[in-house]
């Protein structure tokens, strides 16, 4: 699986176990629609090993600790289950330390999904993958979201007091010290529920059935409309317009093809205008960025993409090396090709003094339906090429 990537569970009793090269604490925590516990009673961990159809299993130190859910003894009013981990050695963070998690049937403890988190560094816990109900059925989602301030800013965020006070955590960030923190009995008084951390910006996920969408930078949405899965022609249009007088620039908008296992497998663009089989056509290359609408535009038939790639990141660069600092205005925006009718539209603001940005990304979920989620991040690239490695490390 690849971050944000779900898949339908065919079993109502599952295990989630994370394996690292050092021991970790894995946890699980039980959450209403509103992403808060109920009472510390919902958080479960190795000094409290069981609750409403959540226990947590040791691996005594030889074997992975795990999450067990019975999705069918899980109390109504709770939506999701999280599973998390945490390195078991106090200060240690997920550097060098790339940890897997595995989704199993609890019955036969075949493996349903396996799931590695990307770009792993100073993390000391990771909220790893969560088990969610979605209208009647039961899902695993791949997350891994980084906190600063180990299992006690988990807890935390998600509405279990802890004893020690922690510091507000902050998600899918550099973090620091991975302490299983000593646990009240006492449910947070209504009156004043914890205070969460601040989301990350642009976090949530939306589909296109109030129409138009303006993403933020790290949103998703779901290529949904009316419930079912936008599996048609759109066309992907990047925009720009020369900053500081009017001077030209020349820049290069591309979209490069993944496999599930982050593989390259091929990349559109200027120098090459079809890939897939045509099912990824580029409209060519654009020298000046003058003129209004968009300067390149790449159709991207969703029906016809290969089942061997899942994901395709969407990126500009400045061939003849001019920064993005030089860029008056850059966006992306996706079309229904056949009316013409904008969807998604991300505008980038902030530009900094680099040659390439990634713009967007789209994923395939398990279900066939595609997601696509803002980016805007810059690297040092002026060709498509040397976008391929950090492109793949987004996935």
């Amino acid at each position: 699986m690849t971050p944000g990537s779900n898949i339908p569970l065919p079993t109502a009793r599952v295990t989630v176990d994370v394996a690292a090269p050092v021991r970790l604490d894995v946890s699980g925590l039980l959450l209403t629609g509103d992403g808060k516990v109920r009472s510390d009673d919902d958080f479960i961990f190795y000094n409290q090993p069981s609750g409403p159809g959540v226990t947590h299993r040791s691996g005594g130190g030889t074997a992975p600790d795990a999450i067990v859910v019975d999705t069918a003894a899980v109390p109504a009013g709770i939506e999701k289950i999280v599973v998390t981990a945490s390195p078991d050695a106090q200060g240690q963070t997920f550097q060098g330390i790339e940890p897997t998690a595995t989704i199993r049937s609890a019955d036969d403890n075949g493996v349903l999904a396996t799931f590695t988190p990307p770009q792993l560094g100073a993390e000391t816990a990771l909220v790893v993958v969560e088990i969610y109900l979605r209208n009647g059925q039961w899902k695993a989602r791949a997350v891994g979201q980084g906190y600063a301030n180990g299992l006690a800013g988990i807890a935390t965020d998600f509405g279990v007091t802890v004893e020690e006070p922690a510091a507000a955590p902050a998600p899918v960030a550099p973090p620091q010290t991975p302490v299983a923190p000593p646990m009240s009995t006492t449910p947070p008084p209504p009156q004043a529920p914890p205070a969460a951390a601040a989301p990350t910006p642009g976090a949530g996920k939306i589909n296109l059935d109030k129409g138009r969408v303006s993403l933020q930078k790290n949103q998703t949405v779901s290529l949904v409309k009316g419930g079912r899965p936008l599996l048609s022609q759109v066309k992907m249009g990047l925009g720009w317009e020369p900053a500081y007088g009017g001077k030209d620039i020349d820049l290069d908008a591309s979209v490069i093809a993944f496999g599930p296992q982050r593989n390259h497998i091929d990349s559109c663009y200027f120098g090459k205008l079809s890939i897939l089989n045509g099912a990824i056509k580029h409209s060519g290359d654009n020298l000046t960025g003058e003129g209004g609408g968009d300067d390149e535009v790449i159709a991207v038939d969703l029906g016809r993409i290969p089942p061997e790639a899942t994901g395709l990141v969407f990126t500009v660069n400045s061939f003849s090396g001019q920064k993005f600092t030089e860029v008056a205005k850059a966006y992306c925006r996706l079309l229904d090709a056949a009316t013409g009718e904008e969807l998604v539209r991300f505008d980038l603001t902030n530009a900094e003094a680099q040659t390439g940005v990634m713009m967007a990304k789209l994923i395939r979920q398990f279900s066939g339906e595609w997601e696509m989620t803002a980016m805007g991040d810059f690297v040092k690239a002026r060709t498509v090429r040397n976008m391929v490695k950090p492109a793949a490390q987004t996935l």
